[in-house]
């Protein structure tokens, strides 16, 4: 029971991830938008073949090896979580890995098994399986302009911030991690302690005066 709790956080992102994915693809269709909250939250229908918010891997094997690493990762993730649960880590710490896994395994699902059964597998490879193509969704274009001309390198470009789609398991790995970043003092101060603890020994020696082994003359 409890590991209970955690795997079941994992499991209400990876049915949420799935459900949304899912609704998008019965009903829209590719590089279709629905604005959500005026024209800065938007739902695009977007088919990514690499990476967390559009990132790709260019190579003839680069999907396959990405779809093998993120099974590997959420293996790694698994194990991990419970040998953490078995150490009686910060229960945040143990939430955020749960996020964590839940988006790896939601990521997991579309590499290994869309290709197949939502046939949006990428035209060129060997094999349906293991090259599914992500269902990303959610946008959030909250700002954009055009760099004027004089600026280096990037004049006259047009910028977009945030212009990345993603979905709802890229979101729980990156609030996972983000948390766990920023929370490192709160989740490890029991190691933080210990080598507090460990160090003060040499400090007390260092601030300790030397004693010299030289014989002191006689006093008359």
């Amino acid at each position: 029971m409890k590991y209970a709790k955690f795997f079941l956080i994992a499991l209400a992102i990876i049915v949420i991830d799935q459900t949304s994915k899912l609704l998008v693809y019965h009903n829209m269709y590719i590089h279709q938008e629905i604005n959500v909250i005026g024209t800065w939250f938007r739902l695009h229908y977007l088919l990514n073949p690499g990476m967390a918010f559009g990132i790709r891997w260019e190579s003839e094997f680069g999907k396959l090896a990405l779809t093998i690493f993120r099974i590997c990762a959420m293996i790694g993730i698994s194990y991990y979580l419970i040998k953490m649960v078995q150490k009686k880590a910060h229960p945040g710490f143990l939430v955020c890995l749960a996020l964590i896994l839940g988006g790896a395994i939601g990521n997991v699902i579309d590499s290994t098994f869309y290709g197949v059964y939502l046939n949006n597998a990428p035209q060129d490879v060997p094999t349906p399986w293991f090259h599914g193509q992500v269902i990303d969704m959610l946008y959030f274009p909250l700002f954009h302009f055009q760099w004027p001309s004089w600026v280096p390198l990037v004049g006259g470009e047009y910028f977009e911030f945030f212009s990345p789609v993603f979905n709802i398991a890229d979101s729980s790995i990156f609030i996972g991690v983000v948390i766990i970043l920023f929370s490192q003092k709160k989740f490890f101060k029991e190691e933080v302690k210990k080598t507090e603890v460990a160090s003060e020994p040499d400090q007390v020696l260092a601030s300790e005066p030397a004693v010299s082994d030289k014989p002191t003359a006689p006093v008359e």
